[in-house]
């Protein structure tokens, strides 16, 4: 089981980027997916997160309202369409993926929840 991010880059502040989350060896379909960032010195942080069952989308209020989250099931892929870009949205970007049922509502925020983890994407916004 393998999951690669891609997509990141140098952009200015305002742009956009979109990442992309793909599998092998698992149907993302099946997994709710989450999408994390880590800044240097920082800790790793929870950014958006799709279900598997609903498809309801969750997004961290500093991201709400510029990024979406979605699924494209027949390439097997989750994306991360961000827009209107900003200094502090510079961050190794990472994709998780976990399949199993959760005592909690919330916990697609923690990051111990997921079973895998891709390869990190850096994303760099310029001032």
């Amino acid at each position: 089981v393998q999951l690669q991010a891609s997509g990141g880059g140098l952009v200015q502040s305002g742009g956009s980027l979109r990442l992309s989350c793909a599998a092998s060896g698992l149907t993302l379909d099946y997994y709710g997916i989450g999408w994390f960032r880590q800044a240097p010195g920082k800790e790793r942080e929870w950014v958006s997160f799709i279900s598997s069952s609903d498809g309801r989308r969750y997004y961290a209020d500093p991201v709400k309202g510029r990024f979406t989250i979605s699924r494209d099931k027949p390439k097997n892929m989750v994306y991360l369409q961000m827009n209107s870009l900003k200094p502090e949205d510079t961050a190794v970007y990472y994709c998780a993926a976990d399949g199993s049922l959760h005592a909690y509502s919330m916990w697609y925020q923690g990051k111990y929840e997921y079973a895998y983890w891709g390869q990190g994407t850096q994303v760099t916004v310029s001032s």
